[in-house]
């Protein structure tokens, strides 16, 4: 029998009709590539999910007890397939027909160790928080020092970087890729629909958990490189402090400077500066595909978000100090 030519790893944990949604994409892409083989990996799902894979004829690997992470799913996914590519997805995804055709195209070049395309949100409309996240999955096209969780790559470049770390609850692709980069491998963004997202985010608890999640990456990943040679996300991290520092205290200290002066004149010039930050992130941001509206909201976003980073800056660092092993961080609703 011939061996497939892809494997599809599919990550999903009580993703529900979002996870079916996913697998018949996979079902309908385009494939003159030949034959290719379905792998669901489930992390502990309790509606069902490992089922409703089987019926798509994927092989399910369920992971049931221990630290459950996207990263080992993956690597629990990759480590049984048979194929050269690898394509990985997340169970809330969609996938675009023709985004696999094009992306094995471009491993003809031998260096290329990975290849993604655009993600968007599936329904920005449904709330604010879809709307303005829906444009952070917004990156031009051309060679990047990594990918999101979405993504072909080549067997070789994964078995030669070791996969995934299955320590990390969050950055697992950064992480993954840095050391794909240090072996030399090559990772384009091409211009092409990839999968549409459903981000199902429509409370702001919801909003701050993913922003805290992110935050807690950053610390974990720079704390893991600041000695290699080339430090992922050192900057990032002393950056996000410094700016969730002075949108804590800048405030406080304005009002208590207006109180001591008997002048609002301090509290009017600091929302004056905030305005003109907020637009002037949001005139950054202007290629992005948004009206105008929602550039300005992505920006409030922007800088709102490095308060709940910090806090997961923060759950890091006080949990290393501990030598404590972080747990799954979710934000999301069971569909």
């Amino acid at each position: 029998m011939q061996d497939p030519a892809l494997s599809v790893v599919v990550i999903g944990r009580n993703e529900g009709a979002r996870l079916v949604r996913c697998l018949e994409s996979v079902s309908a892409m385009a494939h003159p590539f030949g034959l290719f083989e379905i792998i669901y990996v489930d992390s502990a799902s309790s509606d069902g999910s490992a089922a409703k894979a089987a019926e798509f004829g994927a092989k399910v690997i369920e992971i049931t007890s221990g630290r459950m992470s996207a990263a080992r799913a993956r690597n629990a996914g990759w480590q049984a397939a048979v194929a050269p590519f690898i394509l990985f997805l997340d169970g809330d995804t969609v996938l675009h027909p023709d985004f696999v055709t094009k992306a094995l195209a471009e491993f003809e070049n031998p260096q290329v160790a990975v290849v993604w395309g655009h993600r968007r949100e599936l329904h920005p409309e449904a709330s604010l928080f879809n709307r303005v996240l829906d444009l952070n999955w917004v990156y031009p096209p051309g060679l990047t020092e990594f990918c999101g969780g979405d993504a072909v790559m080549r067997r070789s470049a994964l078995e030669q970087a070791g996969g995934f770390n299955p320590d990390l609850v969050a950055g697992e692709e950064p992480d993954l890729c840095h050391r794909i980069r240090a072996h030399g491998g090559l990772i384009p963004h091409i211009d092409v629909p990839m999968t549409g997202h459903d981000f199902a985010m429509v409370s702001f608890r919801q909003y701050w958990r993913h922003s805290f999640r992110a935050g807690h990456a950053y610390a974990e990943i720079a704390a893991r490189h600041k000695n290699s040679g080339d430090p992922l996300w050192q900057s990032a991290s002393r950056t996000n402090v410094v700016q969730a520092s002075a949108y804590m205290t800048l405030p406080a200290v304005a009002l208590l400077a207006a109180l001591l002066l008997h002048s609002w004149l301090v509290l009017f010039a600091l929302g004056g500066c905030a305005i003109a930050i907020i637009v002037r992130t949001a005139y950054k941001a202007r290629s992005k595909p948004a009206s105008p509206a929602t550039l300005l909201l992505f920006a409030i976003h922007s800088h709102f978000q490095q308060i709940p980073v910090f806090m997961g800056q923060l759950r890091y660092w006080k949990n290393a100090r501990r030598n404590w092993r972080s747990e799954l961080i979710e934000y999301k609703k069971s569909a």
